[in-house]
């Protein structure tokens, strides 16, 4: 089974829409109060549990049933039969998918918690806990409801005993320009280096177990990708570290997303996966994502996929690129490639559809989701022996067609994502997206 876990916070978000940005010491009327859950790595995993329950995955057996547009998004539909096959093996890449969220809750007691669990498709249901400073959830709160490969795992978030505010944004949206002002209030403690520490051991219990009972090839870690929200930089550095020790194996991606956090450049080194946020790159004096990423590379120099999104011009992917086959280190490489650079705008992949802009908070957390969900489902095809770079090795080996596609696919799941409130929904009126893979 492949995991993927997650690591970031957890917002209540409290969003009023006004007709224009108030000035100082103005009154001013909404026209619309939402109160939902927020947080980027909540946001990504709510999108993935979507996507995995419409028992989706990548068809990367043959391209011979597909005939595509220039945007290589048009399929032809297969005979019936193929169809079945088609339904039956994402089934089983579905199957052997696993999410876990990690993150701080306020106390179990909390009235915030329901509203949480209750974002979710197949939330747990809370229950009393022994008191302690600092509680699993799986103390508290029980695994997931179903049985089922898509429900979200929460045993591995904490509670904070005594704080019953949940992390909180207060979002000013703008109906005049669009604009988001957003105010954040958080007083529960962070996760130290320690509780993190806890968590990756779960993992490393995890990967023995199945190297004894023979379900896996035995490399720690070769089933576990790890995804950070880029928050507390010098914290999280420390955790990335400890699971190249414990979990060598793990693939670890990264969101490089605040503008002047301190410390993000050195997460993105540390990564094979890295996410750039416009917002950032232009803080950095980028002004196109090809230049953010060919930029950083120098910086990413264990990368095998950096990314940059540009709202309403879509985004970028680099995909560095080390001689030798199945090295997923291009620092370990002694001659390495000249990376290759391809960008899908929204209009390539909404060719004769108007875009009407609803609600844009969140659509990068989306298209987060879109890049995992390819690869995981990608790397699900993999040999059961393959190595440790599996997943890496497959974004390097990709044809220029496939991972077009694959960027194509996130483009145009936050290009969906823009014209709905909220997440639930997404795919709602798309049809078969997963044949955009």
């Amino acid at each position: 089974m492949k995991h993927l876990i997650l690591v970031g916070a957890c917002y209540l978000d409290t969003i009023l829409t006004v007709p224009q940005f108030p000035e100082e010491d103005s009154k001013l009327r909404a026209t619309a109060l939402q109160v939902r859950r927020g947080g980027n790595c909540p946001n990504t995993v709510e999108v993935l549990q979507q996507l995995l329950l419409s028992g989706g995955g990548l068809d990367s057996s043959s391209t011979q049933n597909h005939q595509d547009s220039a945007a290589g998004l048009v399929a032809v539909t297969p005979p019936p039969s193929q169809q079945r096959q088609h339904q039956q093996q994402q089934q089983q890449r579905q199957q052997r998918q696993k999410l876990h969220l990690v993150s701080i809750l306020p106390d179990v007691g909390s009235s915030a918690i329901p509203k949480i669990l209750s974002s979710f498709a197949v939330p747990p249901a809370p229950r009393q806990s022994p008191s302690a400073d600092s509680e699993s959830l799986s103390e508290s709160v029980t695994g997931a409801a179903s049985a089922t490969a898509t429900s979200v795992d929460f045993s591995h978030c904490l509670y904070r005993k005594g704080h019953d505010e949940a992390a909180s944004s207060y979002i000013i949206r703008s109906g005049a320009t669009g604009s988001r002002t957003i105010v954040n209030y958080n007083d529960l403690p962070e996760m130290t280096t320690d509780e993190f520490r806890n968590i990756a051991d779960d993992f490393v219990s995890l990967q023995h177990n199945h190297s004894d009972d023979g379900s896996s090839s035995g490399f720690i870690g070769e089933d576990c990708w790890w995804h950070f929200e880029g928050r507390i930089p010098e914290a999280t550095l420390q955790c990335i570290r400890y699971l190249r020790q414990v979990l060598p194996g793990s693939t670890i991606s990264v969101e490089v997303e605040k503008p002047g956090r301190e410390g993000l450049a050195e997460l993105a080194a540390e990564s094979d996966v890295v996410f750039y946020s416009r917002s950032w790159a232009e803080s950095r004096g980028y002004t196109d994502p090809e230049a953010c990423l060919r930029g950083e590379l120098s910086n990413c120099k264990k990368a095998s996929l950096m990314l940059c999104t540009w709202g309403s011009q879509g985004a970028g992917a680099l995909f560095p690129s080390p001689a030798g086959i199945g090295v997923g280190n291009n620092e370990q490489a002694a001659e390495v490639a000249e990376p290759e650079y391809l960008h899908c705008s929204t209009a390539e992949v909404i060719e004769t559809q108007t875009i009407t802009v609803v609600d844009t908070i969140g659509a990068g957390d989306t298209f987060i989701a879109g890049i995992l969900y390819g690869l995981l489902m990608a790397s699900s095809n993999a040999n059961a022996t393959a190595t440790a770079t599996k997943d890496r090795s497959w974004i390097q080996s990709r044809s220029q067609q496939e991972k077009k596609k694959l960027l194509a696919f996130a483009v145009r799941l936050a290009t969906q994502k823009v014209q709905i409130e909220g997440f639930k929904g997404i795919l709602e009126g798309w049809g078969n997206c997963h044949r955009m893979l």
